[in-house]
């Protein structure tokens, strides 16, 4: 739907993104955008919206209930550069649509058991070897990891066994050239009690590691729920960040007027750190047109 609650066809959405690339950011969150564009012609039967260049656009595939077969030629035609959070197994599709993994998941334990538990260690490490070395031989940049669930350990003795257990592991991620990135999460909503909740205590965590292989993957809709200052901190501590996840606050649902961010400014102050990276959406969407939700996200962040 557009933000006037009128239906938005898939089809005919990638018959205008063209258009839609043509109104300006400000304009589609005032529900404008894709009402405008509905009224464009495109010529050459191209639908990109990612077209200025400044953000490598990803989309996290779980959000979408398709499988990376469905997604791949849709996120071509988007004109997104990769999707995020597959495993090995999901990645066949990519390389013929023009796209990589952005974000590799599969990690052992998951969110909950992470390498705050040094009973972890041998299996997270075990896992994340062959995830590093899956990386290393697709030329795919980032193996995603978690810190684990408190359940009463002391924020000082995460960190130290975090700590231990990264460096277990990070050195073999340096000689194979792959960045591995552990997600700051809320744990106020959706991830109760969740250790690495705080971009403090993640880029602690980053500082005692001391490899340029270990960042954080800052979601911005976690850390809102968290803390807020998103532009300030990206601004202070990009150095720390890997990577970045969108998502709507509150609901985590459409990254338009409905919620509490206006994603072009905190776009363009990731875009003046000279950050490299990608950014995924990972919002559920609300509305039917799942893919006039992805499309109408990426104009947004394409600043």
């Amino acid at each position: 739907m557009d933000q006037r609650g009128t239906p938005v066809s898939r089809r005919n959405l990638l018959k205008t993104t063209t258009g839609i690339a043509g109104v300006t950011a400000a304009t589609l969150l005032t529900g404008a955008g894709i009402a405008a564009a509905e009224d464009k012609v495109l010529a050459d039967g191209n639908s990109r919206v990612a077209v200025k260049g400044n953000i490598n656009h990803s989309v996290c595939l779980w959000c979408y209930k398709m499988k990376s077969t469905e997604m791949a030629p849709i996120a071509k035609r988007l004109g997104l550069k990769a999707i995020d959070l597959l495993k090995p197994d999901d990645w066949a599709p990519l390389k013929e649509n023009g796209l990589i993994c952005s974000m590799t998941s599969g990690v052992w334990g998951g969110i909950p058991k992470g390498f705050n538990r040094a009973e972890h260690h041998d299996e997270i490490i075990k896992s994340l070897t062959e995830l590093c070395d899956a990386n290393a031989q697709a030329g795919y940049p980032n193996v995603i990891c978690f810190s684990g669930n408190r359940a009463k350990q002391s924020d000082e003795d995460g960190l130290k066994i975090c700590t231990e257990g990264v460096k277990k592991i990070i050195g073999h991620f340096e000689q194979k050239g792959v960045t591995l990135c552990m997600e700051l999460l809320n744990s106020k909503v959706n991830h109760h009690d969740y250790q690495c909740d705080h971009s403090d205590w993640g880029i602690e965590l980053v500082k005692r590691v001391g490899s340029e292989r270990f960042k954080l993957l800052y979601d911005i809709y976690h850390m809102q729920i968290m803390e807020g200052d998103v532009i300030d901190t990206i601004t202070k501590h990009h150095d720390y960040f890997g990577h970045f996840h969108t998502g709507g606050v509150p609901g985590r649902h459409e990254i338009d007027e409905t919620q509490e961010l206006y994603w072009p400014a905190i776009m363009r102050a990731i875009v003046k750190t000279g950050y490299k990276g990608f950014v995924a959406q990972e919002f559920i969407p609300a509305h039917k047109d799942i893919i006039a939700s992805l499309a109408q996200a990426i104009q947004i962040c394409d600043v």
